[in-house]
């Protein structure tokens, strides 16, 4: 298959429990929540991303014709030798892309594969590590994990009712959007009143990282 890539880059992780962990960003180009489009985020189901996943002109993305090609550009923008190898697979929707063949490809140099996704797909076994991010009002089919960060505040999801989910750590982080202070303070609120939600935060946006 040919895989469409937004962006493929170097940086620190930023978000969750493997924040600050040295990791290729892999992102793919789409997703099944929002069209990317301005014009239509009023009438999509998520409509507070914050990430540009449309088409492939990011830096170090574009069109790769299979699984191998695309495991060896990430090799290469990795270029820090064998040890503590990380990949996060983020979207748009990743799931909408990411197979077996890229998976076995990236664990075959050594990567350990994380990836973050929305949760209305399925995600691939064999995953070294799965965050799911739930929208309030889609069908969320993947209710075990790693990690479960709620974007937080969201109006129609109750976190009360994520707790019986399977994942290891749950995190709320505030909303980026116009009211950031406001949502700072409900995220803090939410974490000291159902002490089981942990906050994070953006961290690489607190130091100017992409």
């Amino acid at each position: 298959m040919t895989y469409a890539v937004k962006e493929c880059f170097l940086t620190l992780q930023g978000e969750g429990v493997q924040a600050g962990a040295r990791a290729v960003f892999l992102r793919f180009a789409g997703c099944n929540l929002w069209s990317g489009r301005e014009a239509d985020r009023a009438t999509a189901q998520c409509r507070f991303c914050d990430t540009d996943f449309v088409g492939t002109d990011g830096p170090g993305g574009g069109k790769f014709a299979d699984a191998e090609t695309l495991a060896d550009h990430v090799q290469a923008v990795w270029d820090g030798g064998l040890a503590e190898r990380l990949v996060v697979i983020t979207g748009g929707e990743p799931m909408l892309q990411l197979d077996l063949p890229l998976l076995d490809e990236l664990h075959a140099r050594g990567f350990r594969v994380a990836m973050e996704s929305n949760g209305t797909l399925p995600a691939l076994p064999g995953l070294d590590w799965l965050c799911i991010s739930p929208k309030a009002g889609t069908d969320v089919v993947q209710r075990s994990g790693d990690e479960l960060k709620l974007v937080w505040p969201q109006e129609g999801i109750d976190p009360a009712a994520l707790e019986d989910w399977n994942f290891a750590h749950f995190l709320v982080q505030p909303m980026d959007g116009a009211q950031p202070a406001e949502a700072v303070a409900a995220a803090i609120t939410l974490a000291m009143t159902r002490p089981k939600w942990r906050l994070t935060l953006q961290a690489h946006k607190l130091v100017g990282l992409p």
